[in-house]
């Protein structure tokens, strides 16, 4: 009997024991992937285009790196190039830390690119006061596309949209409509539609929100969120990537390239001015490379060098503005048609009205004020040298008869005239003759 009871009480030991490991290997298994480290926050309140995007996507493979415990997106953003979309989705279906998707401030929105990359998100939240949605198909120039095409365009971009949302449980079907029907949502709208999982009035309160949330990865494992008490690190982009996104403002793309051809102009029309060169030189350059982010279209380029060109054209041969004018529409239009079409609409990616004409105006003004003086300078007579005596006025210091003395800038000459002049007289070189001039007698005193 003793034995048995021992053997009993053995079982008893080791039955607990079972389940207090089985219990502890879940727990663990719950919690795969749990992170001591920060949270990692990205603002992203501009357009979406190469340098925005690789922003984001630095900060992504930073947080897998650094094991943060989670990157944070504030978003506000008109949208942007579907490319640089696509590849910060991407990165983002496959990061190894969850995703946090945030539109912010109040007042804030995240249409066309920005509805996308917000429902790609692992948890997607939205302040009070803020909307989302519209990704219809348009132009660059902002017009519907062909019909056609837009059928191609819009197919495809609603199917990439009901694979995101399918992707994080979202609804597809009312995802697709910001797509095929153009509609946006506010934030009640899109937390009762199912496009997001939380409004947060604060920051603090999305990340008391997530505390305990279990979020899958890719290839099967989970991560508990543990948020509270969290740091937040702002990573900020670095000084060159403020400069290039700057840079790479469809106005301010306009603007450089338009200063870099007059100034490359003024120096080719007066050389050794150096400066307008030089500038004319960078501004071309830092235009270049904005030109590689943004969606050019060689037609919009084309016709601004046209323009350009007949701008230079009316300096050397006036044709009373007309092809001066022609110049001027060929830059507007230029600047009009400089960018592609986009797949999603967004208006920040083409040249604004207030942006074009003051440019167009302005360049065509000064091209041709500054041109024609530079001309009118090559044309005159010399200043210098013998040749500059010719029209010039002097003193007869003899009597001149056929041949005689006068004194001209501080020398005495040898003169002769076609009729006599008396000594004193006020006398015009017609020519130079080597040495000799030859003078007349001044109407005027005459």
């Amino acid at each position: 009997m003793c034995g048995n009871s021992i053997i009993r009480r053995f079982m008893r030991i080791t039955r607990f024991l079972s389940i207090s490991c089985i219990g502890l290997c879940v727990a663990l298994a719950a919690s795969v992937g749990a992170s001591a480290g920060p949270i990692y926050k990205v603002v992203l309140d501009d357009v979406i285009h190469g340098i925005t995007a690789g922003h984001v996507i630095d900060t992504i493979h930073a947080a897998a790196e650094d094991d943060a415990e989670l990157v944070l997106i504030q978003l506000k953003t008109p949208g942007g190039l579907l490319s640089a979309t696509r590849d910060m989705i991407e990165v983002m279906l496959n990061s190894e830390r969850p995703v946090v998707v945030y539109v912010a401030p109040a007042g804030a929105h995240a249409a066309s690119a920005g509805f996308l990359i917000m429902i790609a998100a692992d948890v997607a939240a939205m302040a009070p006061g803020t909307n989302t949605g519209a990704a219809t198909p348009v132009s660059g120039s902002g017009q519907e596309l062909q019909e056609t095409l837009q059928k191609k365009v819009t197919s495809d971009a609603a199917a990439y949209t009901r694979s995101l949302a399918e992707r994080r449980n979202r609804n597809p079907e009312i995802a697709q409509k910001a797509v095929t029907e153009t509609l946006s949502w506010t934030a009640s709208e899109a937390l009762e539609l199912g496009l997001i999982d939380y409004i947060a009035s604060s920051e603090s309160e999305l990340l008391e929100f997530l505390d305990g949330k279990t979020i899958p990865r890719p290839g099967g494992a989970e991560i508990v969120l543990a948020t509270a008490g969290k740091v937040v690190v702002l990573r900020e982009m670095t000084r060159k990537q403020k400069i290039l996104a700057f840079i790479a403002n469809p106005n301010i793309a306009l603007l450089l390239g338009m200063m870099g051809l007059a100034g490359l102009y003024m120096e080719f029309s007066n050389p050794g001015l150096l400066f307008p060169g030089i500038f004319g030189a960078v501004a071309l350059l830092l235009a270049a490379f904005a030109f590689e982010i943004l969606p050019v279209n060689i037609v919009g380029v084309i016709l601004l060098v046209a323009g350009f060109g007949l701008l230079i054209v009316e300096v050397v041969t006036p044709s009373f503005g007309i092809i001066g004018a022609g110049g001027i529409v060929g830059l507007v239009l230029g600047a009009l048609l400089l960018f592609e079409e986009q797949p999603l609409p967004t208006p920040a990616l083409r040249v604004s009205w207030a942006m074009i004409l003051p440019v167009a105006i302005v360049l065509g003004v000064v091209v041709i004020a500054l041109g024609r003086k530079v001309v009118e300078a090559q044309r005159r007579a010399p200043m210098t040298g013998i040749e500059s005596l010719i029209g010039q006025f002097a003193t007869a210091r003899t009597p001149i008869d056929r041949r005689g003395k006068v004194f001209i800038r501080g020398e005495f000459w040898d003169a002769h005239a076609d009729e006599p002049i008396q000594e004193s007289e006020r006398v015009r070189v017609l020519s130079v003759d080597g040495l000799l001039l030859h003078v007349e007698r001044d109407p005027e005193s005459s």
